[in-house]
């Protein structure tokens, strides 16, 4: 099944205080081109990850990332 992983990590962290990447990065133990990866979709993050991120700005996981299939 293809699909495409989309986020909304950009809106959520200028939401948050204007959080830079380097600060996302350091809250979920990742590098700042991590999270700059993920962000741009090139980069599909571990489920980890995934959640680690929706922790951090304390929203359930499909507000920050949706899967559109085909």
């Amino acid at each position: 099944m293809k699909g495409v992983l989309s986020n909304r990590i950009r809106t959520l962290r200028f939401n948050h205080g204007e959080m830079s990447q380097s600060d996302l990065g350091q809250r979920i133990g990742v590098t700042r081109q991590t999270i700059a990866a993920i962000e741009a979709g090139k980069y599909s993050p571990t489920l980890e990850a995934a959640f680690r991120i929706a922790a951090v700005f304390n929203v359930p996981l499909d507000e920050v990332f949706q899967w559109e299939g085909d």
